[in-house]
């Protein structure tokens, strides 16, 4: 539900692509000047490679439509005679993106490699093309992380290509630089196994050289498991430092004593590390879990989030004889309507007076009696309340709020989205947007916490729910009782379906019933076994309850929720 960008703890699919099976485009292009958008290309050479092998060559010169300046000729040997029967920029660039096929994967890579791609990104721009925006790979900035100045004079392409002795000599010719360019790559490319990198991921990730506590510790990666599950990083105590989860956990432990690893707060816990604890998975969604509730219940000083998840802000309708809401920190298990989990207190405070505006519930604190009348505050006076304090309401009168409160929380919502989409318009018809977009983040942020407890709830009111999803490997089983994960399997292909879901069904935590979106389970642990049932190809295989959420629930106003990410010209239409 969040639509803020985060840091988050990594996900399953982060093994990354192995620098073997990448396909590297080289490029090198000669220009008029230094300045995309004033200077022009006037030649494209380009070198297609994959597993150390190339695939193909590119190479053509460019009328650039301008004189190329003296100082450049001299430079590069292009001359005005030699460019004048050339094609123009704009007759190049489609058959240069059809051979780089930038966007189906490729890595581009160039030596000092913002030049070259500013000038092809600029070209792109002037010329109706769309840049596909690849993965960049600077062979300069690399080079200065892995060659140091004992070993070169400086990381100049010609210097770099005697160093790691290229055949190919660059020219500043394009061609002749973008083939040297490929033996430079191949050279620092050989000197990354040292810091412990092998995927294209981990390449854009070097920053720095590793720490000598990275490089000490690395021994900690040797007897963790290849295979999925949640790592813990451990200090002298025995104590959690860090929980992290992976698809591979040896190749992701190991990660942390690389190079790759440049988060100052991971590097400042490394010397602290003094073993690294490994517990296999049979699933990926089982590790997700176990990662959550092993944070949740150790919580370790470098994870930064899942730490507190008890902490979750929520709004009540409270049980009493004149109901109000409030913003609580946990949900009792007395029956009251709720919505949440809110990321804020703020979060919350814009959803409670999202129903505050279309409802006349009362918004004092006080706890209130039929038989004692107390005075009434200004809403009474201004038609926002009825005034209950003061015997103007009685439970029964009041208590049509309470119920319209309760169906738009738990049911359907159209009261509310009534009444603020009704304010939104009059006060955009008044150009007064400001005011408008208050009222837009109160109703987004009271639908998305609506919906997010009515789908929890939906989950949580089953007992019993076994789920199966096809994979390379076999079968991911799933146990899930009242939103619960109570046990997961990977069944091979050629089980006994039945016997191996009697025996995962047998062997399944009992989960007892409860009250709330969120009975047995955080509401983290619910949403990812949510997120993983949602996911092609789940199939259903036993179920004690529907599952269904209100067809007339928040779910419908789906639309609305995406208002607060709008500018508000959005909302002036």
């Amino acid at each position: 539900m969040a639509d803020q960008r985060q840091h988050v703890q990594g996900t399953l699919s982060e093994l990354g692509t192995p620098l073997a099976r990448c396909t590297f485009v080289i490029v090198d292009l000669e220009t008029t000047g230094s300045r995309p958008g004033e200077a022009r290309i006037t030649e494209i050479g380009a070198v297609k490679v994959c597993g150390g092998e190339i695939l193909g060559e590119f190479s053509t010169l460019v009328d650039p439509g301008v004189a190329i300046p003296p100082s450049i000729t001299l430079l590069t040997g292009i001359t005005q005679a030699m460019v004048a029967e050339a094609p123009r920029i704009e007759a190049v660039l489609p058959g240069f993106l059809e051979f780089a096929a930038l966007d189906r994967g490729t890595v581009l890579v160039a030596h000092n490699a913002p030049f070259d791609t500013g000038f092809l990104r600029a070209a792109c721009g002037e010329h109706g093309y769309d840049w596909p925006a690849p993965t960049v790979v600077d062979t300069v900035t690399l080079a200065r992380r892995l060659v140091t100045r004992d070993e070169v004079s400086n990381h100049k392409l010609g210097t770099l290509a005697g160093f790691f002795g290229v055949g190919a000599q660059p020219s500043h010719r394009a061609l002749d630089d973008a083939r040297a360019t490929v033996g430079v790559l191949h050279g620092l490319f050989e000197r990354l196994g040292s810091f412990g990198v092998d995927t294209i991921e981990e390449v854009r990730g070097l920053r720095a050289t590793p720490t000598s506590a990275q490089r000490g510790k690395r021994h900690l990666a040797d007897d963790v498991p290849e295979s999925p599950g949640v790592y813990v990083f451990t200090d002298a105590k025995g104590d959690a430092l860090y929980i992290g989860k992976s698809a591979n956990m040896r190749k992701r432990v190991r990660s942390y004593f690389t190079a790759a690893e440049t988060r100052g707060r991971i590097r400042e816990m490394i010397p602290l590390v003094e073993g690294v604890t490994a517990i296999a998975c049979g699933t990926g969604v089982e590790a997700e879990v176990r990662e959550l509730r092993l944070i949740a219940e150790r919580k370790p000083p470098y994870n930064r989030h899942s730490r507190n998840p008890e902490r979750s802000v929520w709004l009540r309708l409270t049980r009493e004889a004149f109901p109000r809401l409030s913003i609580v920190r946990a949900v009792r298990d007395d029956g009251a309507p709720v919505v949440g989990p809110f990321r804020s207190s703020r979060e919350a405070e814009l959803a409670r007076e999202a129903l505050h505006h279309a409802l006349p519930l009362r918004q004092c604190t006080q706890r209130l009696s039929p038989k004692k009348t107390v005075p009434a505050c200004v809403l009474a006076e201004i038609g926002k309340c009825g005034a209950p304090c003061e015997g103007h309401e009685s439970p029964e009168d009041y208590a049509r709020h309470g119920e319209a409160a309760r169906e738009a929380m738990t049911g359907d919502p159209h009261r509310v989205v009534e009444a603020l989409t009704e304010r939104i318009a009059a006060l955009s018809a008044e150009l007064r947007y400001e005011e408008a977009a208050l009222y837009r983040d109160r109703l987004a942020a009271f639908l998305r916490a609506a919906a997010r407890s009515q789908r929890l709830s939906a989950l949580a009111a089953i007992g019993h729910m076994v789920a199966a999803r096809r994979e390379e490997t076999g079968w991911e089983i799933c146990v899930v009782r009242h939103g619960r994960l109570a046990a997961s399997g990977l069944m091979p292909l050629d089980s006994d379906p039945h016997a191996y879901v009697r025996a995962l069904v047998a062997t399944a935590e009992t989960v007892p019933p409860g009250t709330g979106p969120t009975p047995r389970a955080h509401a983290s642990e619910m949403e990812c076994v949510l997120h993983w049932l949602d996911a092609p190809g789940v199939r259903l295989v036993e179920l004690d309850h529907p599952w269904t959420c209100p067809s007339s629930g928040a779910e419908r106003y789906r639309d609305l929720t995406d208002w607060d990410r709008a500018s508000p010209s959005t909302t002036r239409r």
